[in-house]
Formats: C-alpha cells, sequence, structure tokens
C-alpha cells in the first residue's frame, strides 16, 4: 500500500483539548466553537504585531524579502488582482485566475502520477485542494500555523455521506473531517504545493508571508523521512504579476525552492533551481518560534532524548507582522470583489 497511517499521536493532536472552558473531540465536533475559537486565536496572532511600524522591517531577519512582499501586495491591491480575503498584506495573497491555474496543475504529468499531495491551507490554493480530491488522491494539508497539531489528511472516497469536497477544502471542513496525522506516522508525499508572495523564474527562488511555515513543514517531513529532499516536485500556484527575479545571493539555507511555476496562463519549469534542503535547521529557529508551535517543541524534545544530546537554538528575532481580519465586511461584499467591482481596500 503507497499510503498508509496508524493514527494517532497523542502529543499531536487536531484540536486543543479544550475550547474556553469546553472538551472538544471528534465525536462532538461543534463548527461554530471550533470557528470561534480559530478567528479568535488567529487574531491574537495578528494583533501581536500590530504596533510595528515600518521600519521595524529593519529587525527581521530578512528585510529585502519584505520588500519585495510589499510591493507585490502593494500592485496586486493597486490593480484589484487581488481576490479575498483582502487586504492581501501578510498573507499568501488571493488573486483572480487562482483556478485557472489550478487546472493548468491538474493536467500536470506529474500531478496526474501522485497519489499523496501535499498542500497548504490558503485560500488561493483552495482550487488545488479540490483538484487533489476530485482525481482520488491523498490530500495532505497542514494545520493553520501548526498551532494546534500536525497535519490532517482527506480523501474524497471516505468522506461521509453528505459531505462534499466543497465543505472539506477550508479549515474547519478539514477540522471537522480530517485524519489527524502524528509525527512519526509512516507515509510518502510525492508532490508538494505551496503558495507564494512573490516566486523567481530563474532559481524558484519563493517568498511567501513571512511566517516561515512552509519551510518548517518542508524540514520536518524530510526529517522524518516522509518526503525525499532531493527529488520531490516543490510547485507554486500564482498570478503572473507575482512572478520577480529576486537575488538569490541572499538566501538562507532553509529556503526551500521550487521546480515548477503554474500562473493563470503559463507553466514555468525552472531551468536553474537552487538545491532543497533537509532537516529542521534548528540554529536558525528562534526561541519566538519555538514557542509557537508545539510539535517542533515535541520533536526538539524527542531527538534530544534519544540522542542526549542539546540541539542549539537560533537567535531572538522579531516575529512578522500577520494580516488583519476584518470582522464587518457588509453583505455581498466578496460578490462584488470577485466580479472586480470593488476598489482596493487601504
Amino acid at each position: 500500500v503507497h499510503f498508509s497511517l496508524s493514527f494517532i499521536s497523542p502529543d499531536c493532536t487536531l484540536f486543543p483539548e479544550t475550547v474556553n472552558g469546553c472538551s472538544l473531540s471528534l465525536s462532538s465536533f461543534n463548527e461554530d466553537l471550533y470557528e470561534k475559537d480559530r478567528l479568535e486565536k488567529d487574531s491574537e496572532a495578528m494583533n501581536q504585531m500590530k504596533g510595528e511600524a515600518e521600519e521595524e522591517y529593519s529587525k527581521l531577519r530578512t528585510p529585502w524579502k519584505w520588500v519585495i512582499r510589499k510591493r507585490i501586495w502593494d500592485l496586486l491591491e493597486a490593480k484589484n488582482i487581488a481576490r479575498p480575503p483582502r487586504p492581501v498584506h501578510h498573507r499568501i495573497p488571493n488573486y483572480d485566475g487562482a483556478d485557472l491555474a489550478a487546472e493548468r496543475l491538474a493536467k500536470l504529468p506529474e500531478f496526474i502520477s501522485a497519489k499523496c499531495v501535499k498542500v497548504n491551507p490558503d485560500t488561493p490554493q483552495k482550487p488545488v485542494r479540490r483538484c487533489v480530491l476530485e482525481q482520488g488522491k491523498t490530500l495532505l494539508t497542514p494545520q493553520p500555523r501548526l498551532r494546534t497539531g500536525f497535519f490532517s489528511t482527506l480523501q474524497k472516497k471516505t468522506l461521509p455521506d453528505g459531505v462534499g469536497v466543497s465543505d472539506v477544502i477550508i479549515s474547519k471542513g478539514v477540522a471537522k473531517h480530517g485524519t489527524p496525522v502524528g509525527l512519526n506516522e509512516k507515509y510518502i508525499v510525492d508532490l508538494v504545493v505551496v503558495g507564494s508572495t512573490a516566486v523567481c523564474p530563474d532559481t524558484g527562488a519563493r517568498v511567501g508571508k513571512g511566517e516561515g511555515f512552509a519551510e518548517l513543514e518542508w524540514g520536518i517531513l524530510s526529517l522524518q523521512q516522509n518526503l525525499i529532499a532531493n527529488t520531490t516536485l516543490v510547485v507554486t500556484t500564482v498570478h503572473d504579476e507575482q512572478v520577480v527575479t529576486m537575488p538569490q545571493a541572499n538566501l538562507t539555507k532553509h529556503d526551500v525552492p521550487v521546480d515548477i511555476i503554474i500562473t493563470p496562463t503559463r507553466i514555468i519549469r525552472v531551468p536553474n533551481r537552487k538545491p532543497k534542503p533537509s532537516g529542521v535547521f534548528w540554529d536558525l529557529l528562534s526561541p519566538q518560534k519555538l514557542a509557537q508551535i508545539r510539535v517542533l517543541r515535541q520533536l526538539k524534545s524527542d531527538i534530544e532524548k534519544e540522542t542526549g544530546e542539546t540541539l542549539p537554538n537560533g537567535p531572538d528575532e522579531v516575529l512578522p507582522p500577520t494580516a488583519k481580519r476584518n470582522k464587518k465586511k457588509r453583505k455581498g461584499q466578496n460578490k462584488q470583489d470577485r466580479k472586480g467591482g470593488k476598489q482596493p481596500e487601504k
């Protein structure tokens, strides 16, 4: 069997043990409670850097990436290419034509032959997650910000009666119907799809939203031998305006380049892809980031117990700003955005 799981790691659960004082389990999943808790924790994360001004970016580990991010975010909004959730700043930006890029991806020979596909949980890759499930593949998707767990798997053939693919390609659907995957499960990822804010067509270097989760997930999966770092294909789906040249000399050793870039209009096979990293670079992992992610703390503890050695810590860092969630959207706004009739939010 190509893909098998022996669920579930007790220290790497899908849900918090309690939500607002109420116990939560798979057998008594409360969708409204889950969504309320998710939004509250997102809001906490988003407000963490609320007071930081633009000049604070200079304290971040890779300030040059923030120049690129801001330029692309501003451009997508200014040209009204951006699609909800908006504004796209501090997100993997959703864009007009994301469904067309997903359709192109679904026709790739490498996608067709893949049995297990890892896809990020961001909005522009929602059509990709749909394609994975519609083609009968196993979808592996991370918990948002790896906050409450590690990954979940979904397959169309195992969905309950009355539950469609559209119901499980969003966060609360994954939480309700996905199967939690622990750190030590045995499976092989055939293809990885990542979201990007910007990507280089020459080297495959990519810039995400600045939180580093794609790299951390890659590092953990390669360390746990769930993917082969030098041969597992990495693909990103983006708008054409997000394809830009960027300086490769400034890339860090944990950056994961892509092999193929897919836009609504074209497929780019990167000619001079940078080497892909393998494993977790503990010397780059700041105490602030480690404190955010339980699964990393568990992995580090397991390795230190097994080897009897203390793993290094990375330097302190200022964590990047996160997206602001607009909770007061008026009715019909999303519909107007989809039609391109709404002016960009400031």
